[in-house]
This record gives structure tokens, C-alpha cells and sequence, in this order.
């Protein structure tokens, strides 16, 4: 690969427009950090509204390009198990290449990595079975069929905690079924969509498929989603952006997924396996420090069970290791922002405002080897409420509220009492129990006795100002195509122009 972590180091990385590598149309870069270092390592392009009206324009031309319009669906197919192959043969440095941009844990990055190529091999398999239907209307003499058509040009955005990951969500899919895409990752982490532009590129994709401009989001992101030129907008990140891209789509009558906050219930009834149960809160709550838009971050606990788990996830919380994420026993790496360290701070002074107990955490780790790094200690609040202001924003970072609850009905409704609708989890050894909570919780996904475990195959969204629209599956096929429905009269006759050819129905 062109790009990696040692060739991107001190350089000044390019956008990706129509096949081509250039610089953006202005000259403006824009500068990106080590969050273990607090220190500048790369600078990127700043792209401008100039530059996303080439990268639309080159997706457009792309689109009536008989070299992808014209290729079959079997031929999109193999170039995606060629893309497949390639994230297979360059997963290191990809990971290699995150970490130092977000401060995420190498061996899970590594993990992602490994698991991006199913990604796309799933997508593969799946470009020559996109069909359509017939439609058994009720006039013997029409044929009446459905196909499924591309969007058109798709504009994604991609957030900053896991960009190849939630990239692919919508990448994938979207070039299986014949779109074209424009990518605008986070500022803060441009460097892993540039270099997977290479493998793009290599993989034999036709020029201006796939498109990416870096760039702050306030410039080339809001540029994005008011273009013209687009069929559809995905976006991943904070609620209150999403509601100035669902607006801008709104303006230009075009649809839009929009992923955003959460603040998600993971739920512990007092016949659950305690061991367990912990091992699930702190996974959901301290893992990628809590920067995860699915953060199990209220934690409810069955009053019989509450004084347990809050004592086994003090414990837990405390023996977790900090450190460079590139360090293989690090099991909590730094925050990814310099603001999200200090969002953080905020809200642990508000949660003892507020009169949460701090049980432990709640301050940047002592150590020497950690330098100015943004570190910070995994947290836990007891004698939290569902009204406290820790137990109602998104903080999205290793801040974990413990509640405690009396039964069914009253875990519900405090469930429920939220704004957000993304993701929820249950552990209880009574089916019946989980059952009716994951018909009643608000929730886009429930996991029982597990939790952040998502799959290519299972589709995911959120409710409320979470967010709508499904990524993964075939529910993502059908969100990124037109249906067309198609009417053959084959009877040879003459009607009357002036009566509607209603079907008569009836035998």
C-alpha cells in the first residue's frame, strides 16, 4: 500500500476524486492528532463545497458510464470479492492506521479489519440475487413485475470512532447493488478512507464509483448534503448534526439514514448470572471507552442484585488496564478528541452536581508513561436516577450510571423514559421475562445475555432521535435501490382512452 501509518506521518494526504489523487481546489489543509500524544501527525486536505461539486459530478458521470451502468450484476459481484481480498491482504496496516488516528485498541482494530472483508463477500453474493417480483394482478391479459433500480449518487459521512467499519455499512451495499458513492469522513480521521481509496482503485472499481473528500464537516459535510447532484445521504454521528442533514435532505426531497446518539439500557434481573452479567456491563459501558453510539451507559440492576453488581463493576472498572493501544494487554485506550476528554470531565462534575455517588473513576489516570495523552479512567456512578444528567445525555465515554429498579413494570418505563431508541440489553435467565422486555423496550436492537455484538446479516437502526433507516442485510439492499413497477398489455386491444383500466375483480 501506498499509505500507511509511516508514509502518512508528516505528509499531507490528498482527496480522491474520479480515480485521481489531487490536493483540494483551495490548498487548504486540515491538521489530525495522536491521542496518545495530544501531538499533530498528518495533515489532510481541506476540502471545499468546489471540490464536492467534482466528486458528485464525477459519481454522476460514473453513473452513465456504461463501464459500471452496463456491468452485470455478477461482474459488480467479483469486483467486490476483489475488494474482499485485497482488505484480507492489507487488514494490518488498515488497523495500524485507526489506532493512530482514534486511539482504538490495535488488537480490535485488527479484529475489524478481519472482519471487513466478510463484509463485502456477503455484498458480493448478494449483487445477482437483487430481483424484483410478479405482481398476479387480476386482468389475464397484463404482465405486471417489479425491479429493483440504484438510488442514484449515495453522499456518506462517516464518524470518527470506527470510520472503515461504519464506512463499509453503507459502502458496501451501496456499490453491490450499481450506486456510486461520496465519502466525507470525520476531520479528525481521514487517514484509513484515503487509504482505502487504494484498494478501490486497485480492485478495478470504475473511476468515480467511489469518491472521497476530506474535510471539515461544517464545510465539505454540510456542502455534501445540500448537493443537488444526490440520490441519498448517510450519516453517522451526534443527533443534533443529523438534524441539520435530515433538514438539508428534506430540502432536496431525498431520503437519508441517519445513525445517531444513544443512550442505551442494559438491564441486569436479580436471577441473572452475576459473573456474567458484569462482564457484559462493563464490555457494553468501558469498551473503545465507551465510544460507541450502541454504550450500554444506564445501567439498570434489580435491587436484590444492586449492591453486587455495583461492588463487581467497581471492581472490574478498577483492574482494567490503560494504556497505549498498541500494547497488547491494554484493555482501555485514550479518548479520540482532545473535546471528547474534556466533555467527559464536564459530566462527572455534573454527575456529582446532580448527587450520583462516584464509586470509582472519574479523573485522568496518574502515570508518567501516559504523557499528554487524552486517557481516562474508566467510571462508575452509583445511586444514579433516571433524571440526572449523566443518566440522560450521550456522554460517549467510559462513564457508566448504575440504577436501581424494583420490578418488570418499573424497569420499563424507566427504560423507555429516554430520548434515544438505539440499542438495549437484558440478562435474566427467564425467557418469558426477556421476551416481553424486547417487545416493550424502544429499541432498534435488543441482545439478550450478550451485548455489542452486531452482524453484517442483522439489521440495525435506531427509534426516536436515534436515528432511522437500517444498515446491514437485505434491509440495507432495499433502502439504497428505487422499485420500479413495470405493465405489459399483451391483449392486443383497443380501450377506451377515456375510462381508467381498472381491474373488475370478482370471477
Amino acid at each position: 500500500m501506498q499509505f500507511t501509518v509511516d508514509s502518512i506521518e508528516g505528509s499531507e494526504l490528498p482527496i480522491y476524486i474520479g480515480g485521481e489523487w489531487r490536493p483540494s481546489k483551495s490548498g487548504a489543509t486540515l491538521e489530525s492528532f495522536d491521542p496518545t500524544t495530544g501531538a499533530p501527525w498528518y495533515r489532510a486536505a481541506d476540502g471545499s463545497e468546489d471540490d464536492i461539486d467534482d466528486a458528485v459530478a464525477a459519481a454522476t458521470g460514473a453513473l452513465k458510464d456504461p463501464a459500471w451502468r452496463g456491468m452485470t450484476q455478477t461482474d459488480r459481484g467479483r469486483l467486490l470479492y476483489r475488494l474482499a481480498e485485497l482488505i484480507e491482504q492489507n487488514g494490518e496496516a488498515l488497523a495500524q492506521i485507526e489506532t493512530r488516528d482514534n486511539g482504538k485498541l490495535l488488537r480490535e482494530m485488527r479484529a475489524q479489519s478481519a472482519y471487513l472483508p466478510n463484509y463485502y463477500r456477503y455484498f458480493a453474493g448478494m449483487a445477482d440475487k437483487i430481483q424484483g417480483d410478479v405482481i398476479p394482478v387480476s386482468k389475464p391479459d397484463v404482465l405486471n413485475f417489479t425491479m429493483r433500480e440504484p438510488l442514484g449518487v449515495i453522499g456518506v459521512i462517516v464518524p470518527w470512532n470506527s470510520p472503515l467499519y461504519m464506512m463499509t455499512c453503507t459502502v458496501a451495499p451501496s456499490l453491490c447493488v450499481g450506486n456510486c458513492v461520496v465519502i466525507k469522513p470525520s476531520e479528525h480521521t481521514s487517514a484509513s478512507a484515503i487509504a482505502f481509496a487504494e484498494l478501490v482503485k486497485e480492485a478495478g472499481f470504475p473511476d468515480g464509483a467511489f469518491n472521497v473528500v476530506t474535510g471539515h464537516g461544517a464545510t465539505a459535510g454540510d456542502a455534501l448534503t445540500r448537493h443537488p447532484g444526490l440520490a441519498k445521504i448517510a450519516f453517522t454521528g451526534g443527533t443534533e448534526t443529523g438534524r441539520k442533514v435530515a433538514a438539508n435532505a428534506g430540502r432536496m426531497l431525498v431520503p437519508c439514514n441517519l445513525e445517531l446518539g444513544g443512550k442505551s439500557p442494559h438491564v441486569v434481573f436479580g436471577d441473572a448470572d452475576l459473573e456474567r452479567a458484569t462482564t457484559g456491563l462493563i464490555s457494553g459501558i468501558f469498551a473503545a471507552a465507551g465510544q460507541t453510539c450502541v454504550a450500554g451507559s444506564r445501567c439498570f440492576v434489580q435491587a436484590p442484585a444492586y449492591d453486587e453488581v455495583v461492588d463487581r463493576m467497581k471492581q472490574g472498572a478498577e483492574a482494567i488496564r490503560i494504556g497505549h493501544p498498541k500494547d497488547e494487554d491494554t484493555q482501555l485506550g485514550p479518548l479520540a478528541l482532545k473535546a471528547q476528554l474534556s466533555k467527559v470531565q464536564k459530566y462527572i462534575a455534573l454527575g456529582q452536581e446532580d448527587g450520583a455517588q462516584l464509586v470509582t473513576g472519574g479523573r485522568r489516570p496518574q502515570r508518567d508513561d501516559l504523557g499528554e495523552g487524552w486517557y481516562f479512567e474508566p467510571t462508575v456512578f452509583a445511586n444514579a436516577t433516571n433524571d440526572m444528567r449523566v443518566a440522560r445525555d450521550e456522554i460517549f465515554g467510559p462513564v457508566a450510571s448504575v440504577i436501581k429498579f424494583e420490578d418488570e413494570a418499573d424497569l420499563i418505563e424507566m427504560a423507555n423514559d429516554t430520548a434515544y431508541g438505539l440499542a438495549s440489553g437484558i440478562w435474566t435467565k427467564d425467557i418469558d421475562r426477556a421476551m416481553r422486555f424486547a417487545k416493550s423496550v424502544d429499541a432498534g436492537t435488543v441482545w439478550i445475555n450478550t451485548y455489542r455484538a452486531p452482524s453484517m446479516m442483522t439489521p440495525s437502526g435506531g427509534f426516536k432521535e436515534s436515528g432511522y433507516g437500517k444498515h446491514n442485510g437485505f434491509e440495507a439492499v432495499r433502502e439504497l435501490t428505487r422499485l420500479k413497477s413495470v405493465v405489459i398489455d399483451h391483449s392486443g386491444k383497443t380501450a377506451d382512452p377515456f375510462v381508467m383500466k381498472l381491474e373488475t375483480g370478482g370471477s
